[in-house]
């Protein structure tokens, strides 16, 4: 391995968790809302979510070189009040494995809610406890061996993201070049050794993110007892 193969694999690895984390919060309270209201326009939501899962990456990436570009809504608008510079950054990178891992999470975690016992929460209502008090004790537990696999699955989609990355964020060597992006530059150039190696890399971390996922989800389902009775309070 080489200083600049560490390099790729570091910034790879940065930029799938970061976007994975920044879904996180806005991806479960959406997830939460398909899963346990109904309101107007659901069903485009639903389909808007969706829409990454069934486009080309590329066409998804071209959306978002043009919503974040200089000329952009979006980009025009942070570039000449924030100073911020998007496409072909780091921040795309980060904004591309983010919107194309959405989808992935939202459908995990929104399965995760459903499956839990409206029945228990209740019951959780009626010993006094507020709607916050409910989902922090009683719902997120619950769900969370479904949103820490979707967030596992969301992490490893951005670890292989390619299409999207490369429209919006380029393949700029020791700027935005990903594990992905790289691979295919070293294919190109007929370095299949060097694409190998980072190959081999990637399966170890996904399959070590997977491992250690399904690890921590094990010890915490013998631990969990979600039929013990309900404190007062």
């Amino acid at each position: 391995m080489t200083a600049e193969d560490w390099q790729i694999i570091g910034f790879t690895l940065w930029a799938a968790a970061l976007g994975t984390l920044l879904i996180l919060p806005p991806g479960a309270a959406l997830a939460w809302l398909l899963a346990r209201r109904s309101w107007p326009g659901k069903a485009l939501v639903e389909t808007l979510v969706a829409l990454p899962l069934v486009l080309p990456p590329v066409a998804t990436g071209l959306i978002l070189l043009k919503l974040l570009g200089r000329r952009g809504p979006v980009g025009g608008f942070l570039e000449k009040f924030c100073g911020l510079e998007i496409v072909f950054t780091w921040r795309a990178v980060v904004i591309a494995t983010a919107v194309m891992s959405f989808p992935l999470f939202v459908r995990a975690a929104r399965v995760a809610f459903e499956e839990v016992p409206v029945r228990l929460e209740q019951v959780a209502r009626t010993l006094g406890r507020s709607r916050a008090q409910v989902f922090l004790s009683i719902t997120l537990p619950l769900a969370a061996r479904g949103l820490t696999g979707g967030a596992v699955l969301a992490f490893a989609r951005a670890l292989g993201e390619f299409g999207a990355t490369v429209m919006v964020a380029g393949n700029i060597p020791g700027k935005t070049a990903t594990i992905a992006l790289s691979i295919y530059s070293l294919v190109q150039l007929g370095q299949d050794d060097a694409a190998l190696r980072l190959l081999a890399v990637s399966v170890v971390i996904a399959g070590a993110a997977l491992w250690a996922a399904e690890t921590w989800l094990g010890r915490r389902k013998k631990k969990a007892d979600p039929l013990a009775p309900l404190p007062h309070g």
